[in-house]
């Protein structure tokens, strides 16, 4: 093996470990729910600047309370 080939495959591997990272934290914020606050800031300033957005506790709680008031809809145990 050549000097140059190490430094390219360390490399490969290196971005290789990067995009699985960026997956794997992208799959958990999806599967917890934690980007949902994310979109509904971004989704509330697009359509109405002057809007007062939510803070994140304000909107985990209308979320749980929409959770619990649709049993049916929402993934509950009891």
């Amino acid at each position: 093996m050549n000097g140059t080939t190490a430094p390219a495959t360390r490399t490969r591997v290196a971005g290789t470990a990067r995009r699985v990272g960026r997956w794997l934290r992208w799959y958990l914020r999806e599967v917890t729910g934690e980007s949902a606050y994310d979109r509904y800031t971004t989704r509330a300033r697009a359509q109405d600047p002057a809007v007062r957005v939510l803070t994140r506790r304000e909107f985990e709680r209308m979320r749980m309370d929409a959770r619990a008031a649709d049993p049916q809809g929402g993934a509950r145990c009891c």
